[in-house]
């Protein structure tokens, strides 16, 4: 009588799989003598259902990803796709990708399709839907960054760009406000756009900014960019303290729109704005600069709102700037006392 081989062949292994799969048992299970796993979501669902949780942030960024993940793989299981088709759905993305002013060949595109498939497997992992070695967008790489091309521009730029927004446009009043919003105190856009009068404590000359990764922090600005802040509120404010503060001239809540409007307009009369496809985010870079070269990192580093780990090294830990050290940097930017300023050097 033969005697069967010890040794299992792949295709055993296999069948063992699939016929595992189907009854939604998976192996750890099987060695515990636990029950059935629970079902495994689709995209479409998980995809509804992890977007209701997140931040309103983090969905604003990866809400047009998940979509691109919807249009693909929508009906399909999360624990099905492999890293490979996930890096096919990332080269798809960048392929896709709409070319904009500033488009760097749609490397931003691929690098967002796995991060937002990451976040949404890190919910997978938390429900126990799947376990964090198995996580599939956890083994792909995200396209390596290339480097910025923003850079501090020169005082001379600058004022040129001023002198434009103030003197263009169908709101030159609103922009000029825009213009030295960021400068004064290197907000991102998300600062700005969320700013509320309630944020503004005028007798300090303070402003509260809300921007990436829900940081809330204590801006100082100038005794001047204050009463401007309040007078705009005066003029097109609804009365409502929590409310968006800056508006067009019909009360309506300005967008990022009125940025795009802003810099494409800017271009036309300078070229060098264009070509070099300046933005918003190069007065955060000229401002901190300025402030570096004068006050050095530490102060640089609280004046941009950086407090994480991964925002400088561990010296930083010993040399943290304070509010009033940022407030005397402000002064000496704009030339006007300010009621928390320390001369510090």
């Amino acid at each position: 009588m033969e005697t069967r081989s010890a040794a299992v062949s792949g295709a055993d292994i296999e069948a063992a799989r699939l016929l595992l799969d189907r009854l939604g048992v998976s192996p750890e299970q099987v060695m515990r003598g636990a029950g059935p796993r629970r079902p495994m979501p689709t995209f479409d669902e998980y995809i509804g259902r992890v977007s209701h949780v997140v931040t309103d942030a983090t969905r604003s960024v990866y809400e047009t990803y998940w979509a691109k993940v919807r249009q693909v793989w929508g009906a399909r299981r999360l624990d099905e796709p492999t890293p490979l088709e996930i890096h096919e759905l990332a080269e798809w993305a960048k392929r896709q990708s709409v070319t904009r002013r500033n488009s760097r060949g749609g490397r931003a595109s691929a690098e967002h399709v796995i991060a937002a498939l990451r976040c949404l497997y890190r919910y997978a992992v938390m429900d126990g839907l799947i376990a964090e070695a198995d996580s599939p967008a956890a083994r792909v790489a995200k396209p390596r960054r290339l480097p910025s091309t923003r850079r501090a521009i020169s005082a001379t730029h600058l004022a040129q760009i001023n002198a434009v927004a103030a003197s263009t446009g169908n709101d030159p009043e609103l922009d000029r406000l825009l213009l030295r919003l960021h400068t004064e105190t290197a907000c991102r856009r998300a600062g700005a756009l969320g700013l509320r009068l309630c944020d503004i404590d005028s007798e300090q000359c303070l402003v509260r900014l809300r921007e990436k990764g829900e940081t809330v922090r204590w801006q100082p600005i100038s005794p001047t960019l204050t009463r401007y802040l309040l007078l705009h509120n005066e003029e097109r404010g609804t009365g409502d303290p929590s409310g968006q503060l800056l508006r067009y001239g019909n009360g309506k809540p300005i967008t990022a729109r009125r940025y795009d409007y802003l810099w494409q307009r800017l271009g036309k009369h300078l070229p060098w704005v264009a070509i070099q496809q300046i933005s918003t985010h190069w007065l955060r870079h000229t401002t901190l600069t300025w402030v570096e070269r004068n006050f050095g990192y530490a102060v640089a580093r609280a004046y941009a709102g950086h407090s994480g780990k991964n925002d400088a090294g561990t010296t930083s830990t010993y040399v943290r700037a304070d509010l009033y050290e940022v407030a005397a940097a402000l002064a000496a930017l704009t030339g006007e006392p300010h009621p928390l300023a320390v001369d510090s050097r």
